[in-house]
């Protein structure tokens, strides 16, 4: 309550400063995304689609990153429909919780190992360090001077981890990041962003900030539209009422695509499940079992029809063996790439140095605009 009552205190301090200096009108109700139609609308048909996106350096990700996100970045890199595809490793999201140096670049290089081992290519995909690129920093102060505190004090994450450390000092990182989230999609003028549902009201920030900067200094940004797939949502093996995470204290509770094949093992057979032996897919009912389909179905491509039509004979320790030996196969390949470019930090290095040239490339330019239409050279 401490918290939030200091930012109150601030908001009103910065409504007051908004009487002298310029207001700028800002829509504050975020809704959903905008259909196809108006998209089309708010950029020029010259101009070709770019792919932003990006994820914080936790070190190995699990299967639930893979299925929710890289694998759909991969899938995008392979079609060849985008001008370019831009992947951040943002390690200036990452601390602002605090994080041990020693920890976060070995959490750096295994985040790289581990996209380039699920299939991103570096050379058809600008893989790179957030922090390398000093334009970040640069237009997210831009973007946070054009902004309201009020609108992101409404982002649901916001209130949720306001909520979750209210006895305790929450870092100011926390509360502005969505806006160094849209100078990192604004700075490569991306037309497209895969998100989850999670993401969507973040994103509508940045979408808005574009519009508001286009209608202050003149057009430059493109507004980015949310791709959102049919992503699969694998959720806590050991709680299945809450998405896999790495911030869960309980590891059982997620694969890693480096886990060894005994350690995948051991995980599933502890999964959550209960005293029905049959295999059923009732996600409300039966949630626990209802995520080994899961699973088992983003693994191996079957419908979860399909797979509990195939595995009538079976118990759920009996199916609990079968969803193991799946993963294993899917992850099997992923786990010795892994292994096999951690044991070459430097083709990781030069990896990250030749990303950080070709997104300067692009940030550069980009952040020199928004410097000249703000006056600022």
């Amino acid at each position: 309550m401490q918290i939030l009552c200091r930012f109150a205190t601030m908001r009103r301090t910065f409504m007051q400063i908004s009487k002298i200096n310029r207001c700028f009108c800002i829509n504050r109700n975020f809704g959903s995304a905008a259909p196809p139609n108006e998209l089309s609308k708010e950029n020029p048909s010259n101009i070709r689609p770019r792919l932003m996106s990006g994820i914080q350096p936790t070190g190995i990700p699990h299967i639930g990153n893979y299925f929710g996100a890289i694998q759909h970045w991969k899938t995008l890199q392979d079609t060849n429909n985008y001008d370019v595809v831009v992947i951040s490793v943002a390690d200036l999201h990452s601390i602002t919780l605090p994080q041990n140096p020693e920890n976060l670049r070995r959490n750096i290089l295994e985040s790289v190992a581990s996209l380039l081992a699920c299939g991103l290519d570096g050379e058809r995909t600008i893989l790179f360090r957030q922090s390398d690129v000093s334009q970040h920093t640069g237009l997210a102060w831009v973007l946070g001077c054009l902004t309201h505190m009020n609108r992101l004090e409404h982002l649901p994450q916001w209130k949720e981890k306001a909520a979750r450390n209210s006895s305790t000092e929450v870092p100011l990182g926390l509360f502005t990041y969505p806006v160094l989230q849209a100078a990192d999609i604004l700075l490569y003028k991306a037309t497209e962003v895969p998100v989850g549902d999670d993401q969507l009201k973040h994103l509508e920030l940045a979408r808005h900030l574009a519009k508001l900067f286009n209608n202050t200094y003149g057009p430059l940004f493109p507004i980015p539209r949310p791709l959102i797939g049919e992503f699969k949502r694998i959720k806590s093996l050991r709680n299945p009422a809450s998405k896999m995470s790495k911030s869960d204290k309980d590891s059982k509770g997620r694969i890693e695509l480096a886990d060894s094949p005994d350690e995948i093992r051991d995980k599933i057979r502890k999964a959550f499940s209960d005293c029905t032996s049959n295999i059923t897919y009732e996600p409300t009912a039966r949630p626990g079992v209802a995520n080994l389909i899961e699973l088992h179905s983003a693994c191996t491509g079957l419908t979860p029809d399909e797979i509990c039509e195939q595995s009538l004979h079976l118990d759920t320790l009996g199916y609990k063996n079968i969803v193991a030996d799946a993963v294993i196969e899917r992850l099997s390949p992923i786990r010795e790439k892994i292994k096999r470019l951690m044991n070459d930090p430097s083709h990781l290095n030069n990896t990250i140095k030749s990303g950080c040239q070709r997104a300067k490339e692009i940030a550069g330019p980009t952040y020199e605009v928004v410097r000249q239409k703000l006056g600022c050279i």
